[in-house]
């Protein structure tokens, strides 16, 4: 007796493509859904053990069913495009899987499950359809199988679970079916019987045969005889419609469903093109779709001929090499040479002589990758690298902003390349095509060696006064806790959202949200819309304020200050997909500003004795982005006759309001302001309408008004988004793209997604290759005019740098110049420069 599984491949084929969000390969083909039934496959096969496996699809021809009654399913629509695309590529795949389809035209994949489970031997059904659970009896047992937050979620069904839930048996549940109709599959029941009556019915007479020869039975309303007798053929139809057959015409013996061995070369070519690589990982299989040769590698006698392979690379002018770092220390060298790999390993004694010759040679252009480790290495050797040419990491991210990784053996299979060499010449290629080679060259490349420097060096800070600020928020966090106990009435836990809850909207008894399955939420956004309406909630939310800022910040710096007193954080080049950079362990571009007690944090950085910190902040770099990229003559003359950064509020505010510049209030610039960064990000008046504390209506007339004064903002706009479209993604002035599938979803939720940000990243991304540039040409000045000082932070529009005392009048200026003359835009670049001997006193 064998163990069956059997896939309703198109039920979980669906779940799992609205239960993850939408992904695409860098050229745009859709893999959600594909994913999503990977991994639940895997965790279906995980749970169940099964000996045989059998996965099956409807066909789309007609069934037997559509004979019975024209309109079974006659108001389904068809598949999304989106998942359409997906589903032969998924059969595919599962057959070089080696497991078994089953399918037969004229046949819904329920009947295939029928005819499978009346095989001998325990069986498992797993679907997202309860249809199924018709089926359910000592040996099969259903299984719906879904995606929940893009994991793998299933519900089991025996007798027992079924008779539990519905009150009726498994088989019972075709006579329910029969009386309350199903309104997806567009049969049609008995009008006005619901499913709590339907079960009722059934559990009273099992069977609607029954049912119908007992209509006088007293338990039977007389408006229920009415509606029973009045559809007596629905529901014999319905029936009919529901029963699952199990006699489709596929093959049933067990045997043929036992997995075959997997075309192992098959499936993982397949998953590197979709793009899958850790399912590859998941699946065990070995990464044979490029040339073995080109990642296996030989170990080196310690005689190996060092000076002859620099020979050849000097003769060459050109040196193919993977650096292999293990926690952060570099191990070995692999270089890609015609006809062999050369492995240098460090436990060679000529091994870091060997490399810094290499490395400073000028005359050999160097095509390698992950350059930051490679210029922390070079930092802890005293080797100062020339003619770093290529790295495979930064062009494989502007190629591909949204992959998960670009690790070379990733990259090799994903580009379909022989080897290392070809995949730096494929994308090299790709970048100048593209014309994106400008921005790696100039910026992204020269800005990983700027980065490195940035981790290494690190940033003061007063441990001290850490401590003291935290002890301070501790003592407010108890006060708070006590204020928020006596409004409660009651002892209770704030940290916990369950307890919170209850409190609110049980005790309380305040205006409820939505309760889901784990109780009532109490995020930021619910706390911030019950303002007012009770003392208690100002107080939580201070609290969590209060409590965010000591575990996060004060407890979350104190645990990786270095024993010289600097904090140093990892600087992300290929996280974000506008370009941005991102830090983290800790995440220093994240320290609160909004409120004055999170600006407080910044005292505790600080610059070290005899230094000062000299801060340099671009002014609206964004809205100047935008000006000049929409041609918006109005905001870019203001931009360009050097008026204070506030003024351009206030202008918005005088043509939205209608009067001079002199009278607008504050509170009218301020609304002005918070519609000029509303455009960036494509705020609607509902999200504007809750920023500025103004009705729905007003804030769209703001947001119409200011269109109305900067009619070319709102073409931009639309201009971008037309583009996207047409493209296929967003791009910056600079040539970084974003891919957007979602602008072709047929999902409106997903649409209004993408085009939003087709809108926002040309600016974002513009203003992010702005100030890496910027970074590039600050710490190039710096060395060049033999300064001591150093680039230590960057956090969004603005620079850091600690410089000793002497040197902070020069660094001042130089900052200031380098950082306005980056780029040339149609709006002038303004940089505030300030100094400090804290990050407070410098901002």
């Amino acid at each position: 007796m064998m163990k069956l599984l059997v896939i309703d491949g198109n039920s979980i084929l669906n779940r799992a493509y609205y239960g993850i969000k939408l992904l695409t390969t860098r050229d745009g083909r859709y893999t959600n859904a594909i994913y999503g039934f990977l991994a639940i496959y895997l965790s279906l096969l995980e749970q169940s053990k099964p000996d045989a496996v059998a996965v099956a699809f409807d066909v789309k021809a007609p069934t037997f069913r559509h004979g019975l009654y024209a309109g079974y399913k006659a108001q389904r629509r068809g598949m999304p495009e989106e998942l359409a695309q997906q589903l032969p590529v998924l059969k595919e795949l599962l057959s070089a899987m080696g497991i078994a389809l089953a399918e037969a035209p004229g046949w819904e994949a329920d009947d295939i499950l029928g005819t499978l489970a009346a095989l001998d031997g325990d069986c498992v059904l797993a679907t997202g359809d309860r249809d199924a659970l018709q089926l359910v009896d000592g040996r099969v047992q259903v299984w719906l199988a879904a995606t929940k937050m893009g994991r793998p979620e299933t519900r089991k069904y025996d007798p027992a679970a079924v008779l539990e839930e519905y009150g009726v048996t498994p088989r019972q549940l075709i006579e329910v079916k029969a009386l309350m109709g199903d309104s997806s599959d567009n049969i049609p029941g008995v009008a006005g019987i619901g499913q709590k009556t339907a079960q009722a019915l059934v559990a009273r007479f099992h069977t609607i045969d029954e049912l119908y020869n007992n209509l006088e039975d007293p338990m039977i309303k007389p408006a229920q005889r009415q509606k029973l007798e009045q559809d007596r053929e629905n529901a014999f139809l319905s029936r009919e419609l529901g029963t699952i057959r199990r006699d489709a015409p596929v093959p049933i013996g067990a045997a043929h469903y036992v997995p075959k061995p997997p075309d192992a070369a098959k499936v993982t070519r397949m998953l590197a093109e979709l793009e899958m690589f850790k399912m590859i990982e998941r699946l065990r299989l070995p990464e044979v779709p490029v040339k073995e040769e080109a990642l296996s590698v030989r170990p080196l006698a310690e005689e190996f001929d060092l000076e002859a392979l620099l020979t050849r690379l000097r003769q060459a002018g050109k040196a193919y090499f993977m650096p292999g770092f293990a926690d952060g220390l570099l191990e070995t060298v692999l270089f890609a040479e015609p006809g062999q790999d050369s492995l240098v390993t460090c436990g060679n004694l000529a091994f870091t002589g060997f490399l810094q010759a290499l490395l400073e040679d000028s005359g050999i252009r160097k095509y390698t990758c992950d350059t930051k480790l490679l210029w922390h290495f070079c930092e802890t050797q005293g080797i100062v690298p020339q003619s770093i040419a290529f790295d495979t990491t930064l062009a494989a991210y502007l190629r591909s902003p949204a992959a998960s990784g670009y690790a070379p053996a990733r990259l090799l299979r994903e580009y379909g390349c022989a080897d290392f060499s070809a995949l730096c010449k494929t994308l090299e290629r790709e970048l100048r095509e593209n014309g994106q080679y400008a921005l790696f060259e100039a910026t992204e490349l020269p800005l990983a060696g700027v980065l490195a420097s940035m981790e290494r060096f690190g940033v003061a800070v007063d441990s001290a006064l850490i401590e003291r600020f935290g002890d301070e928020l501790e003592a407010r966090i108890h006060e708070l806790t006590q204020e928020i106990i006596h409004h409660a009435g009651v002892i209770f836990n704030p940290n916990s959202p369950k307890q919170l809850g209850e409190v609110l909207f049980g005790r309380l008894g305040l205006r409820a949200p939505k309760k889901t399955k784990t109780g009532y939420s109490t995020n930021a956004e619910v706390l911030e819309g019950l303002r007012g309406a009770h003392p208690i909630i100002d107080c939580i939310l201070e609290y969590r304020t209060h409590a965010k800022l000591k575990s996060t910040y004060c407890d979350g710096l104190l645990k990786v200050v270095g024993s010289d007193g600097r904090v140093r954080s990892t600087l992300n080049q290929t996280e974000t997909r506008t370009g941005r950079l991102s830090s983290s362990e800790p995440n220093l571009q994240n320290i609160p500003v909004r409120t004055a007690l999170g600006r407080e944090l910044r005292r505790c950085f600080v610059a070290r004795p005899g230094w000062l910190l000299v801060d340099a902040d671009y002014s609206q770099i964004e809205l100047r982005v935008l000006a000049a990229m929409a041609g918006e003559e109005i905001m870019l003359r203001a931009f360009r006759e050097g008026k204070d950064k506030q003024d351009i509020h206030t202008l918005t505010a005088s043509q939205v309001f209608g009067l001079p510049p002199e009278m607008v209030t504050p509170m009218m610039r301020s609304r002005a302001k918070a519609v000029n960064f509303g455009i960036i990000y494509g705020i609607g008046a509902f999200s504007l309408a809750k920023d500025i504390g103004v009705g729905f209506r007003e804030a769209q007339d703001y947001i119409d008004s200011t269109f109305e004064r900067y009619p070319r903002i709102r073409a931009f706009r639309a201009g971008l988004i037309e583009k996207a479209k047409t493209l296929g993604y967003a791009e910056t002035l600079f040539g970084r793209r974003l891919p957007l599938p979602e602008l072709s979803n047929s999902q409106r939720q997903l649409r209004e997604f993408g085009e939003r940000v087709a809108v926002n990243m040309p600016i974002q991304g513009t203003a992010a290759d702005i100030i890496k540039a910027a970074m590039v040409r600050v710490s190039e000045r710096l060395k060049a005019e033999g300064l001591r000082a150093r680039l230590i932070l960057q956090v969004h529009d603005e620079l850091i740098v600690e410089a000793p005392e002497e040197e902070c009048a020069a660094v001042a200026a130089l900052l200031k110049e380098e950082m306005e003359s980056a780029v040339t835009l149609g709006a002038p670049l303004e940089v505030d420069v300030h100094i400090g001997k804290s990050w407070f006193d410098a901002h």
